[in-house]
């Protein structure tokens, strides 16, 4: 299994480390169901995180969060 470039020799960081970032950025969480967690921020960006706080977050949730931190600090400025 080949890793992205951007997360070689990186330890993944945690689910908990992933909302505690959201909730940093104003996302709330809405609730979900089960390990999902529907965040909604107040310019109307959502994502959904799942996963046990303790488990190891996905490269595609990466990337999710990433883009919608990015679009929520275009927005700001």
């Amino acid at each position: 299994m080949l890793a992205h470039a951007s997360t070689v020799g990186r330890v993944p960081r945690k689910v908990r480390q992933l909302i505690a970032e959201l909730e940093r950025a104003g996302f709330v969480n809405r609730g979900g169901k089960g390990s999902h967690r529907n965040f909604i921020h107040p310019t109307g960006q959502v994502i959904t995180v799942s996963g046990q706080p303790g488990h190891d977050v996905p490269p595609y949730l990466e990337k999710q969060a990433r883009r919608a931190l990015q679009s929520i600090r275009h927005e700001e400025n």
